[in-house]
């Protein structure tokens, strides 16, 4: 059976806020292979969840507001201080008001769309510059994305184009870290019953549908998203950057489905 060993790497994780987090499955896997983690969390009121959270991982913990420099400034000093340096960096963060996701996405406010595109995609870049001056050689960067980046899923809306915006800068962040060794990769996780997914309108409705068209049958696990998340990060996944790996049980493969 192959094993990884990942003793001696360190891995901060952003985004974690409960334990159905998608980061935090990433953030599990990594800890069984042997990495030393990090938790980075938006505000106080998510302290203490994390904290609790970050306890059994025996992960530092670091408050990070994603619209602020300043607090980006005050984390990655903080973990310059803790470790010198960085290998993995897990970035799981996105938001867009709910109003902005109910209605048409032709009646998208400006305030609202700026927003989500700041939180959900110029903050991987901000977090990647910061990062850069860590990152050892053979590290990597990786962020989630979904299928509405590319085909429409009525009312992701504004989410959906935040999400394109993130996979381009994936290709463009992989291109300028790729003569440092270090790879940058987002994974597109079909629908997983997490807090973030409850705030999508439908969500129930589009979690029944991918169930029944995919062709495994079924929707997919926190757990398969963090091993995708484990082995894009880790040296098995050496030659894989700048990439959207789906981890849907075939949903987006699917063009109709016919019955019989």
């Amino acid at each position: 059976m192959l094993t990884l060993d990942l003793s001696g790497k360190k891995a901060l994780v952003m985004g974690v806020t409960n334990q159905r987090s998608l980061g935090y499955a990433i953030a599990e896997k990594l800890h069984q292979a042997g990495a030393e983690l990090a938790f980075s969390y938006q505000g106080e009121r998510l302290r203490e969840e994390v904290e609790r959270l970050a306890a059994p991982l025996k992960a530092l913990t670091f408050q990070a507001d994603v619209t602020q420099d300043e607090e980006l400034d005050r984390l990655f000093a903080g973990i310059q201080e803790a470790w010198g340096e960085l290998d993995y960096l897990v970035h799981a963060i996105a938001f867009a008001p709910r109003e902005a996701m109910e209605g048409r996405y032709l009646d998208t406010r400006r305030q609202d769309w700026l927003l989500a595109l700041e939180v959900s995609a110029y903050s991987l870049v901000a977090v990647a510059q910061r990062a850069e001056p860590l990152l050892r050689g053979g590290g990597g960067i990786v962020t989630l994305t979904y299928y509405a980046s590319e085909k429409v899923v009525p009312k992701y809306n504004v989410m959906a184009i935040a999400k394109a915006a993130l996979e381009a800068s994936v290709r463009y962040l992989a291109y300028e870290l790729g003569p440092k060794g270090v790879r940058v990769n987002a994974i597109s996780a079909g629908p997983v019953r997490t807090v973030a997914a409850r705030s999508i309108p439908g969500f129930t409705k589009m979690y029944d549908r991918v169930a029944q068209t995919a062709p495994l049958r079924r929707n997919i696990t926190q757990e398969e998203v963090g091993n995708l998340g484990l082995f894009l990060l880790s040296p098995l996944a050496s030659g894989i950057t700048g990439e959207v790996v789906y981890v849907d049980a075939g949903y987006h493969i699917m063009g109709m489905e016919l019955e019989g």
